[in-house]
């Protein structure tokens, strides 16, 4: 996990999964979309397994649910694309993530920035740039460089019960 920054704040954008609140800079963030087609990738990784055409540009489309070990869902009405560019390699990658819901953009402070627990997180903790304080609840800032990483072992898969 990186350390925080000197600055008094982190401005993200909060999003929530399976009713589970997360949070992602706003520095990787590129833009907020309404979901529309796709296209499926045959023999990709389940969470990165669709494209989509982003003014012109075709652009990965990660289920962030099914790399974090929630499980999928439907497309609602709140269901949201956001485009982000993730740093891999030295180099900025497009991609865009799903999120069933899109909250807001807002400054956390870092005074209620703590390190990351190596335990009792539903996600791995390399996934997790930090946590932060929202009021009295809690928020995972996600890291996107490693959840999109290349030459990772890979996540196990969700057990489903039928």
């Amino acid at each position: 996990m990186s350390t925080p920054e000197t600055a008094q704040t982190l401005r993200v954008v909060t999003i929530d999964l399976q009713g589970e609140r997360f949070a992602l800079e706003t520095r990787h963030v590129r833009e907020i979309l309404d979901p529309g087609p796709t296209t499926l990738v045959p023999n990709a990784p389940a969470f990165l397994d669709r494209l989509i055409n982003v003014r012109g540009r075709v652009v990965p489309l990660a289920d962030l649910r099914l790399k974090l070990g929630l499980a999928p869902s439907d497309t609602t009405i709140d269901t949201r694309v956001i485009v982000l560019e993730v740093p891999l390699e030295e180099e900025a990658v497009t991609v865009a993530v799903l999120a069933d819901k899109v909250h807001e953009v807002r400054e956390i402070a870092l005074v209620g920035m703590t390190q990351t627990p190596r335990f009792g997180l539903r996600c791995r903790p390399d996934y997790v740039r930090c946590i932060g304080q929202l009021g009295d609840d809690f928020v995972i800032v996600l890291d996107p460089g490693p959840i999109f990483a290349q030459g990772r072992a890979p996540d196990p898969v969700p057990a489903t019960h039928s």
